[in-house]
């Protein structure tokens, strides 16, 4: 392999995404309008249940022409976004590596690394462990053909996804676009004296929804924050073990193992009507209501600057989910358009179920 593709001229076939099993139809609306809005030109496939979401673009398109489609922030409900170049199907058992190699030649580009996937069903995850067996094995056999440049920064990662025995996508990870965890998942260990899984939530909310540099710079010990609708106190200690001062509001109790803490105030009091004295540094709020009254209540305190920043959550009818989350998106921009240009990210965490976490604040 003598030439090599540049990785904006890597000519690709559209685009995939990971999502939760259940939630295809959600990404699949999402992919529809961002490929419109790149000015690609295809169509959107997506099995109910299997975890991902295909867009396939009419022609072979270069991977620089899709901009800003390929960010994998931009979806609400996708763990991973890439833009996929070839799809190998009928992998001989004895030699899956081969009909790989040869599809990852046939596209002229190199790659500075290989992930092997699976989507996050019960189905494939018994492919897992195959996952892991084969990687190195496919590993060597791209770096004996020219494909695989370790030490070259700046290349794609090669992504392989894994739908069947016999089928697999190949994908082109770009750094910076694409989700760094395998199978866009974060692998948190849940604390053994957290208080609930919720904490898990709210740990993975700042790993997803803050850049590495944010977390460093927003969220700081000795910072001051409330949690609405706290107990029994999963975010609160969340909060509390990065270092920050909690006020809890809930009519609820909080476990023994938050309080004796002894950096949380808990107050019974009303989440919806309760404020705090003086402004805090942040707000977070995982209470079960209705998607729009919350947006509605977070877009008030950032609006009234009774908090700089908001993590919350939610929680979405099992019906019109996308239509859920454009109305929340709505109602906080018209609560904070007289105010000032506000920064406003959401997705579905891994941790989430029928809901969807959500970060607010203005822009400085």
């Amino acid at each position: 392999m003598n030439q090599h593709t540049p990785a904006a001229a890597l000519a690709c076939a559209g685009l995939l995404g990971y999502c939760r099993a259940g939630f295809e139809k959600e990404l699949a609306a999402e992919l529809d309008d961002i490929a419109a809005e790149a000015g690609l030109i295809g169509y959107v496939r997506a099995e109910p249940d299997s975890g991902y979401v295909i867009y396939e673009t009419f022609e072979p398109t270069p991977l620089g022409s899709f901009g800003e489609a390929t960010d994998w922030r931009r979806p609400v409900f996708a763990r991973q976004l890439l833009p996929w170049f070839a799809r190998v199907d009928d992998l001989p058992e004895r030699d899956r590596a081969t009909p790989i190699v040869d599809a990852v030649k046939a596209s002229g580009q190199r790659f500075s690394g290989v992930v092997l996937e699976t989507p996050d069903t019960d189905e494939a995850k018994q492919r897992s462990g195959f996952c892991k067996r084969f990687t190195e094995p496919l590993a060597r056999a791209l770096e004996k053909a020219g494909c695989l440049r370790t030490s070259r920064a700046g290349l794609p990662v090669l992504h392989v996804l894994f739908t069947s025995a016999t089928s697999a996508w190949l994908a082109a990870g770009q750094p910076g676009q694409c989700s760094t965890w395998p199978m866009g998942i974060p692998r948190l260990r849940m604390p053994s004296n957290a208080p609930s899984r919720s904490t898990a939530k709210l740990a993975e909310a700042f790993m997803t929804l803050l850049e590495d540099n944010e977390r460093d710079s927003i969220v700081r010990a000795g910072q001051r924050a409330v949690d609405l609708g706290a107990a029994p106190g999963g975010w609160t200690w969340q909060l509390v073990h990065r270092g920050l001062r909690v006020t809890a509001i809930d009519n609820g109790p909080l476990r023994d193992s938050v309080m004796a803490t002894e950096m949380v105030e808990h107050l019974k009091a009303d989440g919806f009507t309760w404020r705090p004295p003086r402004p805090v540094d942040w707000m977070v709020c995982d209470m079960v209501e209705q998607p729009s009254r919350i947006a509605s209540l977070m877009a008030e305190w950032v609006a009234t600057g009774r908090c700089r920043y908001t993590i919350f959550n939610l929680k979405l009818p099992m019906k019109r989910r996308v239509e859920a989350v454009e109305q929340c998106r709505e109602l906080i921009r018209k609560r904070l358009a007289s105010v000032g240009p506000f920064d406003l990210r959401i997705k579905h965490l891994y941790h989430d179920r029928e809901e969807v976490t959500a970060f607010l604040t203005l822009k400085r």
